[in-house]
């Protein structure tokens, strides 16, 4: 390629003449200044496309004009890619994706019109969604409302509204907006976690085992194979969600294969709730239950006589193991906070509970609720 005036010039007289254009000198000014000619600066601005925007420095990690520039007279030079970014302080990899997103059209690299183009992709500050849809925001209270999590009002919206691609809000938009308080104020009880602001995640932290029972423990390995595949209804997590003072507590049984969620108070001892709560239900839902390592279990043995379980244990510290019983207790937190005291709430008051656990989409039930996957499965025993 023939090689014209413009491009015998320093790098230092080019740099020179596009700070000016960007401080507001015109072409003519700036090229005179520069010391060349009209005609020679209009080449350059040409090539290099937009320059008219101040410059205005932003965070380190990004390649500056100045980074830029020397990726230009190092690709000139011959020089590896690995060696420009040496000397500029970058990741090779950052240069390579440079070179390739920021490139003329005839593969050339020049460095102000590449800067240009990194300036044009900067994001630039716009209005949030939830501030401007009130319809959305609306739609959104309404579940959280009902407890919902973000996660399913985003599935939800999707499904309810298939062509609004303006309410297909992502899970993290919904927690960003509740957090700035855009759809409802900032208030503890809006979400189940009960957080106000975005936690950063940590590693969890042990506790003491629990009592081990007498004797006839089964263990959680010795379960059938059915339990673990989930295909087959009747199997069962449970645990103790324990109120102020260890004075009182609510039993939570989670049905494996549906989520269905049973509530029952355990006043007098964890066995009688137990067979109250298993005998109300149909023989066919009644096979196995995996429960914790409690010493409130050490009836086990008489509530598999009476309800026609079979009992196996966890092991210790692996909460894991009970997935889905764990997730449960947590989201029933909401309802039950840490530090009250569980018997202030009625029988009805556990059922209307469970009822609205049970009427929440599952991620893991193809966005069923537990009860129409529960229904489903009667309907089908019934023709059998």
């Amino acid at each position: 390629m023939a090689r014209y005036a413009p491009n015998k010039m320093p790098a230092a007289v080019k740099r020179r003449y596009f700070e000016l254009i960007r401080a507001g000198l015109s072409g003519s000014a700036a090229a005179e200044q520069v010391g060349v000619s009209l005609s020679c600066g209009s080449l350059w601005f040409i090539d290099a496309g937009r320059v008219s925007f101040i410059e205005i420095p932003i965070s380190p990690r990004y390649l500056s004009q100045n980074d830029r520039i020397e990726i230009a007279d190092g690709r000139a030079r011959g020089e590896p890619v690995k060696q420009i970014a040496t000397r500029i302080g970058k990741s090779y990899q950052t240069v390579y994706r440079e070179l390739a997103r920021n490139k003329k059209s005839d593969g050339r690299y020049q460095p102000w019109f590449a800067h240009n183009q990194a300036y044009l992709r900067r994001r630039r500050v716009k209005q949030r969604r939830f501030a401007l849809d009130a319809g959305l925001r609306e739609a959104v209270a309404g579940k959280l409302a009902k407890h919902w999590s973000p996660a399913q009002i985003s599935r939800w919206l999707r499904r309810r509204f298939p062509r609004r691609s303006g309410w297909h809000v992502c899970t993290e938009t919904i927690y960003k907006a509740v957090y700035r308080g855009l759809i409802v104020p900032v208030d503890r009880q809006n979400l189940r976690t009960g957080r106000i602001y975005r936690h950063r995640r940590g590693r969890g932290r042990t506790r003491d085992g629990a009592l081990k029972q007498s004797t006839g423990m089964k263990s959680i390995h010795d379960r059938p194979a059915a339990v673990a595949s989930r295909r087959q209804a009747g199997h069962w997590e449970g645990d103790l969600i324990i109120g102020a003072g260890q004075r009182s507590a609510i039993a939570t049984l989670v049905e494996r294969k549906f989520r269905t969620t049973v509530l029952d108070h355990s006043a007098k001892t964890v066995a009688d709730a137990l067979i109250t709560a298993f005998c109300k239900l149909p023989i066919q839902l009644r096979r196995t239950l995996t429960w914790d390592q409690g010493n409130e279990m050490f009836q086990h043995q008489r509530i598999e006589q009476a309800t026609g379980l079979k009992i196996y244990f966890a092991d210790p510290h692996s909460p894991w193991q009970r997935g889905s019983n764990e997730n449960i207790n947590g989201l029933l937190r909401q309802y039950f906070p840490k530090g009250t005291d569980l018997n202030a709430w009625t029988a009805d008051q556990l059922n209307y509970v469970a009822a609205e656990l049970n009427d929440r989409p599952r991620l893991c039930l193809a966005d069923q609720t537990p009860n129409e996957a529960m229904q489903r499965w009667s309907r089908q025993q019934t023709r059998r």
